[in-house]
């Protein structure tokens, strides 16, 4: 029985040269699948920075025309959208305004009333001068009625020949007196008429000046939207919208008779307006050192307003058709494949997995795409919306 005692007791006792495990092993083991991810991760990471930024390419486009275009820009110049034949209307007379029939947008036609001031004062006067008229009528019937009477006794010798003659003068005052009752009447008539306001062309109301209840005036010649007191409205004419910009005194040499160009709005960016330079103003800004020019608008539309900021690009003069002249070859790319370098034009060639720079000169716009005047001859592998980092020689990935 000792000897089972002492066997349980041996077992009991602990071995402190037996090893146990490590307390880090099973956090290894459970870490261990996310460091191989993050491998994975980080070498296709590198694989791909090794392999270039992932670009879209494009076929350069090669057209052929046989109708002659407007040539490629010639320069540039910024100003305003405005109405040629515009106006600030006003009064013709003083007065209090008692109704107004438009508002900002409203169109009216040439000499339509939009507008009246109150007229009590001036139908008062009209009725008056009516009544003039009428004395001055009757006067006149009664002094020639007399003039006859004498007339016939003078020639029966029972009148004399003076008192004749008075009663012929008596007719000749009545006269005077019967034109001048017509001149006030015609006078009032158009004082009334004048309470009326009239559009002098047909166009739509840009701005509305006065309210019902206040007063207004005429105004002097001259003055504008901004500085008009006494108006009523002011008035333009859509269908005359034109552009005024202002062209650098160096630059004004470069353009001629109806030079062509193209106009665009900040407001719609993506449209081209068709134009053409109706005139250079015969003396420049010395503190700018520019001259205004007027560009008409030929293909204006209803979204155009005046006063939009404006931007026009004048083009070389299209050039005559030759008869049996071949058809014009021209390369077009779109418009995201050609970037900006150095202040250059340039655009990136696909050339077995590398870029290389090519600089280009553009010439305006066809059926949406831009035409490439100069660097190209068609079919090159071009790269669109090239990132700002991209530069000649790179290795580059081209997208499905």
């Amino acid at each position: 029985m000792s000897t089972d005692l002492k066997g349980e007791l041996a077992s009991l006792k602990i071995d402190r040269n037996r090893k146990t495990g490590s307390p880090w092993r099973w956090p290894l083991l459970l870490f261990l699948p996310v460091i191989l991810v993050l491998g994975v991760l980080y070498f296709l990471k590198a694989r791909q920075v090794f392999a270039g930024p992932e670009v879209e390419t494009v076929t350069a486009a090669v057209q052929t025309s046989s109708t002659p275009d407007a040539g490629a820009p010639v320069l540039s110049a910024s100003g305003y959208v405005v109405a040629r034949r515009k106006a600030v209307v006003s009064a013709k007379i003083q007065g209090r305004l008692a109704w107004l029939g438009v508002e900002e947008g409203s169109r009216v036609r040439e000499g339509e009333i939009f507008a009246r001031l109150e007229s009590n004062d001036y139908a008062a006067s009209v009725q008056r001068s009516q009544a003039a008229l009428q004395r001055a009528e009757a006067d006149l019937a009664e002094n020639q009625r007399q003039l006859r009477l004498a007339d016939k006794l003078a020639q029966d010798n029972i009148l004399a020949v003076d008192q004749r003659d008075a009663s012929a003068s008596r007719v000749r005052m009545a006269e005077a007196g019967m034109a001048s009752a017509r001149a006030d009447l015609a006078f009032t008539e158009a004082q009334l008429a004048n309470t009326n306001i009239r559009a002098p062309f047909t166009g739509v109301v840009v701005k509305k000046m006065a309210e019902v209840g206040e007063s207004v005036a005429p105004i002097p010649p001259g003055v504008t939207i901004s500085s008009a007191s006494g108006a009523i409205v002011a008035l333009a004419d859509l269908a005359t919208l034109e552009v005024e910009a202002d062209v650098s005194e160096a630059n004004v040499a470069k353009l001629g008779d109806s030079q062509p160009a193209e106009v665009t709005v900040e407001a719609f960016p993506d449209r081209k307006y068709k134009a053409v330079l109706r005139q250079v103003i015969p003396t420049a800004d010395r503190t700018k050192a520019t001259v205004q020019v007027k560009v008409t608008i030929l293909d204006k539309d209803k979204d155009l307003k005046p006063e939009m900021s404006a931007k026009v690009t004048f083009l070389e003069p299209a050039k005559a058709k030759v008869e049996g002249a071949a058809p014009e070859r021209v390369v077009t790319v779109p418009k995201d494949v050609v970037a900006s370098r150095d202040g250059k034009s340039v655009v990136f060639e696909l050339v077995q997995g590398k870029v290389k720079q090519r600089s280009v000169t553009p010439g305006g716009d066809r059926q949406g795409e831009s035409v490439v005047r100069e660097g190209l001859a068609g079919g090159e592998t071009l790269v669109r919306r090239p990132p700002e980092t991209l530069k000649d020689g790179d290795s580059v990935r081209v997208k499905p």
